[in-house]
């Protein structure tokens, strides 16, 4: 009762308005609707920060409120029923708590996690790690071991989270440049010239076509590197550099919506020069095409931890 208690004065205390933040996100990697909330309330706690809160959202239902699992979660950040009568907050005020509101469950999602980490503030390690650690084991086994207990999902939920917040952080210096990029840039040359198929991933029963997140999969598969099949899941591969540092192998995105990566509806991949390789629409072969549209939303520098990390679904 104190804990909820404390949760929202804290609550209150927000609601007034914190903007800004320690992290900045990524050009359009929440949805606009979210932004705000993700920003405000990943700085409730030292332990989090809002790329963070936006990579666990992503992994528990890729920003949609009216996800449920089998297992009975609910919402945008997938509470239990019993988790979230515990912990819930009404995090804009209304007077009620709702786990299929994102204006309630978001918040409540940032609580829990910084309640977390005042559990297992005293115990060595990183104290983000042992934060979404005992979010996923729970704080008494983070506690007995020393740190993230040695529990296969366990460590794989830390390692995907942490990794996966750098694709929802605005980056702070120069972002790396891909190993695999030019493996995948001589894969995608090779299939200039060969007509667009929707829904192609170039198998013999396809004639080798492709449509255009097909034919950046492929690519990157050809190097070891195994992207989500849909354009918009794979802008979540790794970090987003900016237009001027742009790099072959960068896999640029098209959207009507500049606010919400959820709406990108295509991908080509960086050649130099201001051009890329894509395959474009149904009627059309894989070419290069200018980068410089209109639509133009932005760029991701496919990492194989960024590429690992990403849900399967979401």
């Amino acid at each position: 009762m104190l804990l909820v208690v404390g949760v929202y004065i804290v609550a209150g205390n927000l609601v007034g308005g914190l903007g800004g933040g320690r992290v900045g996100l990524a050009k359009g990697a929440v949805p606009a609707a979210y932004q705000v909330l993700v920003q405000k309330w990943g700085n409730l706690c030292p332990a989090l920060n809002p790329a963070l809160l936006a990579a666990q959202l992503y992994q528990e239902s890729g920003f949609n409120p009216n996800a449920k699992s089998p297992a009975q979660a609910q919402g945008i950040a997938q509470f239990i029923p019993g988790t979230w009568a515990t912990h819930g907050v009404d995090g804009d005020g209304d007077g009620d708590r709702d786990v299929w509101d994102p204006n309630d469950a978001i918040p409540s999602a940032a609580s829990y996690d910084c309640e977390l980490a005042k559990y297992v503030k005293d115990v060595p390690g990183d104290t983000s790690a042992n934060m979404l650690a005992a979010y996923n084991a729970g704080a008494y086994a983070v506690i007995k071991y020393g740190g993230v207990p040695p529990y296969k999902e366990t460590q794989g939920y830390v390692k995907t989270i942490t990794t996966l917040q750098e694709s929802f952080a605005a980056p702070a210096t120069r972002v790396d440049p891909s190993e695999q990029a030019a493996g995948a840039i001589y894969y995608a040359q090779k299939k200039l010239g060969t007509p667009y198929l929707w829904g192609g991933n170039g198998t013999a029963d396809q004639g080798g076509r492709f449509d255009c997140s097909g034919l950046t999969k492929a690519a990157y598969e050809s190097v070891g590197v195994t992207l989500p099949r849909v354009a918009n899941d794979q802008y979540n591969a790794g970090p987003h550099p900016s237009r001027d540092q742009l790099l072959p192998g960068d896999l640029v995105f098209f959207s009507d919506d500049p606010t919400d990566s959820r709406a990108i509806r295509h991908v080509g991949m960086y050649v130099g020069g201001g051009y890329m390789i894509d395959a474009p629409r149904p009627g059309a072969v894989i070419r290069f095409d200018p980068v410089d549209t209109p639509d133009y939303f932005g760029a991701t520098r496919v990492t194989e931890d960024g590429a690992k990390a990403l849900p399967t679904t979401v």
